[in-house]
């Protein structure tokens, strides 16, 4: 059982690493949390990481190894996922600068945009499509988690992996909308998507450019 604890504090590590750098995930959990509040940033961040079950599962499942070794696979995986992080960086470059008052954030106008449901698959289909965490999760599974681990122990690993993950989106976007930032940085709401819209632009085309 010692065995099995030293494993999950080496994935605790790596993981914690992998996810506090900034990335894809960061970059949309940070525009939420500026431009729509901390309860959709929140439903963005449970979307996220509900996203990682998604590659712990495929891992778990061997199917991981197949996307891994497949160079098509992986390429066509990064053209849709640069595609799809353009698609919502274009919609923060066109966002129009309004009369400068702050932003009910909870309006039905807002609600419309933008629905729950929306906030959450944002960040489930975001850290979805990441091949980069494709990538993270089968080495991880491979190199750190023995082939004899039974696989409920696996599966505890990948839940918390799940919850770990959620957890830190979470604690990201309650301080990124502490209020007394929150109604200073909503004066400059346009301003603040457009920015986020060029980085989740320059994501996608660094995934292009590496393909």
């Amino acid at each position: 059982m010692s065995f099995y604890w030293q494993e999950f504090f080496t994935i605790a590590l790596v993981h914690f690493l992998a996810v506090a750098s900034p990335g894809p995930d960061f970059a949309i959990v940070l525009k939420q949390s500026l431009t729509r509040g901390r309860q959709y940033a929140i439903l963005t961040s449970l979307g996220v990481g509900t996203g990682i079950g998604l590659h712990v599962a495929y891992s778990l499942l061997g199917i991981g190894l197949i996307i891994a070794s497949n160079p098509e696979y992986i390429r066509w995986l990064s053209v849709i996922a640069a595609l799809y992080l353009a698609y919502i960086g274009w919609g923060g470059i066109t966002a129009k600068a309004g009369d400068g008052a702050l932003v009910n954030i909870d309006t039905k106008e807002d609600i419309a945009k933008q629905s729950k449901w929306r906030a959450f698959a944002l960040g489930f289909v975001i850290n979805g499509l990441n091949v980069k965490a494709t990538l993270f999760f089968v080495a991880l599974f491979s190199v750190v988690v023995s082939i004899a681990t039974p696989l409920w122990i696996k599966a505890s690993y990948g839940v918390y992996m799940m919850l770990a993950t959620a957890a830190w989106f979470c604690l990201v976007s309650w301080l990124f909308t502490i209020e007394k930032y929150q109604q200073k940085l909503q004066k400059k709401r346009h301003i603040i998507e457009r920015v986020m819209g060029v980085v989740l632009m320059l994501l996608a085309v660094r995934i292009i450019w590496q393909l």
